[in-house]
């Protein structure tokens, strides 16, 4: 742990994603053991990853950016408004621009712009979409240690890491298991599952990076990432995994234990 904590917060980021993907490859992995998952038992999953990244959203990022904006001598609240809805805007614009195609839907429901792309290349390309602010929020969230401001800490950021993490094994596992019913090889499935997650150490890389070379600007960052993880929350994994009514309380439920262990994680480590 010493080793870990006296490196240089972007090869903190890096390894810190590099975990977070690793968990989506372990997610992805389930298609080699199994040809599908209970749909009550992947609505779970998902509405448990919902909790985890709405308690993160608070607890790792908009609590500390407040703070920090305070500590910096901003506007607090308008700090906070600008950075967050800067983030559910730019995922939006991107929603709107990049082709993707969320698991479960068919070809025609195709989102972004008109392509001739295949269908697996649309999938990945949607769960990429939405694994862009989970790497930069952990990037920013190591980048905020390094700048010394009292309401970041070491163990927050290792806790949204792993708060983060634990969420993506659900998300490697949606992408896989419906690539596997279609008839694609499991390597294949599992190939194009884990792939989905390759952007975080990217983003988490130009996170850090970023708040580093610009630290006045950190509550807004922070903010901005979690705009960007609510917007994903809410335009995918809530609808998704309440699609089925007959599991709606059993997947609420989820979702607020998701967001109850997140939040002693934040609450303990930070």
């Amino acid at each position: 742990m010493n080793f870990f904590l006296n490196l240089n917060p972007v090869v903190q980021a890096f390894l810190a994603t590099l975990f977070t993907w690793s968990v989506t490859a372990a997610g992805a992995a389930l298609v080699f053991f199994a040809e599908s998952v209970n749909q009550k038992i992947m609505d779970s999953m998902l509405g448990f990853a919902a909790g985890v990244m709405i308690a993160a959203s608070f607890w790792s990022l908009l609590a500390p950016g407040l703070e920090m904006a305070e500590y910096l001598g901003h506007i607090p609240w308008l700090t906070a408004v600008i950075g967050f809805m800067g983030g559910g805007i730019f995922m939006r614009l991107t929603d709107r621009i990049l082709p993707h195609l969320h698991p479960g839907l068919s070809f025609d429901k195709t989102e972004g712009v008109k392509t001739s792309w295949q269908r697996s290349t649309l999938l990945v390309l949607a769960i990429t979409l939405h694994n862009i602010p989970e790497g930069l929020a952990v990037g920013v969230a190591f980048g905020a240690v390094a700048a010394d401001l009292p309401s970041a800490t070491i163990g927050g950021a290792v806790a949204l890491a792993v708060g983060i993490g634990i969420q993506n094994f659900p998300e490697g596992t949606a992408v896989s298991m419906p690539l596997r019913r279609e008839g694609m090889s499991r390597r294949k499935s599992f190939f194009i599952g884990q792939a989905s997650a390759l952007v975080e150490p990217i983003a988490g890389v130009m996170g850090a990076l970023f708040v580093l070379k610009m630290q006045n600007v950190l509550p807004y960052a922070l903010c901005f990432a979690a705009g960007a993880m609510i917007f994903v929350v809410v335009e995918e994994l809530i609808p998704e995994s309440q699609s089925n009514y007959a599991n709606i309380d059993l997947v609420t439920l989820a979702t607020m234990t998701g967001f109850s262990i997140m939040m002693i994680l934040d609450v303990a480590l930070g």
